[in-house]
């Protein structure tokens, strides 16, 4: 039998990993009545079980993501409704200035303040 080629045992290594050797130690372990049909089953159970270990990943990562997307509208959120307030502060205090100013007889124009005799 001719010993497989570099490029060979890269690719089994790339596909299989650590899997093969550990199904053939499985194999050598239990010494079923058909190893060829037990090897088989549990190659597809071990490619099922890490198919669904990945897609959980796939959704932790996910849920990570839109965790960080939540907090992130939240601080924005938060950030423009502190701005909002300082404005509506602003607001309060001109017009604050403003009534007074109507009080004693003055009347803001554009360029400041001015009194009306």
């Amino acid at each position: 039998m001719p010993q497989p080629t570099r490029m060979e045992t890269e690719y089994l290594k790339r596909c299989f990993g650590n899997c093969l050797a550990q199904a053939l130690a499985e194999v050598a372990k239990i010494q079923p009545s058909d190893p060829i049909e037990y090897l088989a089953h549990w190659l597809y159970h071990y490619r099922k079980t890490a198919k669904a270990k990945e897609k959980e990943r796939q959704e932790k990562i996910q849920l990570q993501q839109e965790y960080d997307n939540s907090l992130k509208e939240t601080k924005m959120a938060e950030m423009l409704k502190q701005e909002e307030y300082e404005i509506q502060q602003k607001y309060e205090r001109c017009h604050q200035v403003g009534r007074r100013s109507s009080a004693l007889g003055t009347h803001t124009s554009q360029g400041g303040y001015w009194e009306i005799h």
